[in-house]
């Protein structure tokens, strides 16, 4: 039987393997002879992966909740 360990690295590896590979094909899109893009654009696109990339992070390190305190 899997244990819970190797459940996440089976898991985590996969869905971390098909984001690298998201990404370097989003890298394949700076090719400015096949594309054309403002630096506003490309601002956007790297501000939506950043802003979810740091609320999976926080997901990681926040195990506990906060209590509510007046």
């Amino acid at each position: 039987m899997e244990s819970r360990n190797e459940k996440f690295k089976r898991i985590a590896t996969r869905r971390t393997n098909n984001i690298l590979n998201q990404i370097r094909l989003l890298g394949n899109l700076s090719n400015k002879s096949t594309y054309e893009y403002s630096e506003e654009e490309v601002n956007k696109i790297f501000s939506a992966i950043e802003s979810l990339l740091k609320i999976a992070k926080v997901k990681f390190h926040s195990h506990r909740r906060k209590e509510f305190k007046l």
